[in-house]
């Protein structure tokens, strides 16, 4: 699946003030909450810290892909925050992060997954996409950058 297809203007979060991993690990689930309503943002923060326990998802560049798995879920939904400020995240490069896509999906959509987030990494090696994204000042210019980098 590619991004666009998982996000929507509710789920893109832009100049987010969060100073800690936890923080805004706490926000995007609360977020994306709104989009799963069988699960809370417990819930929700449980599956991606279960996933950073086995390594942080920051990929470098000041990118992460927190992601988690969802049982008994049907939907598969994506958060895009970005960050006032860059926080520790403890990246593959020991860089901060400030850009944040964040992935539930099912647990049984394994394939489907590892595809999404091969898109997600792939569209966010154009640097001047990231510049860009960073630069946004509302979730709207956010989406429409994400939506026009996805045709």
């Amino acid at each position: 699946m590619k991004l666009l297809e998982l996000l929507n203007l509710n789920c893109t979060l832009c100049a987010v003030q969060a100073t800690s991993k936890k923080r805004i690990l706490e926000v995007i689930c609360d977020t994306a909450s709104t989009e799963l309503q069988d699960f809370s943002t417990y819930e929700l923060l449980t599956s991606l810290m279960a996933r950073e326990k086995m390594g942080s998802t920051g990929i470098g560049n000041g990118i992460a892909i927190p992601h988690g798995r969802l049982a008994n879920s049907n939907k598969a939904v994506a958060i895009v925050a970005t960050t006032e400020e860059p926080i520790d995240f403890d990246a593959i490069d020991s860089r901060p992060v400030d850009v944040f896509i964040a992935l539930f999906v099912p647990e049984e959509q394994c394939q489907e997954h590892l595809a999404t987030l091969q898109n997600i990494a792939q569209l966010f090696t154009d640097k001047q996409l990231s510049k860009q994204i960073r630069k946004s000042t509302t979730a709207q210019e956010l989406f429409e950058l994400i939506k026009h980098a996805s045709q």
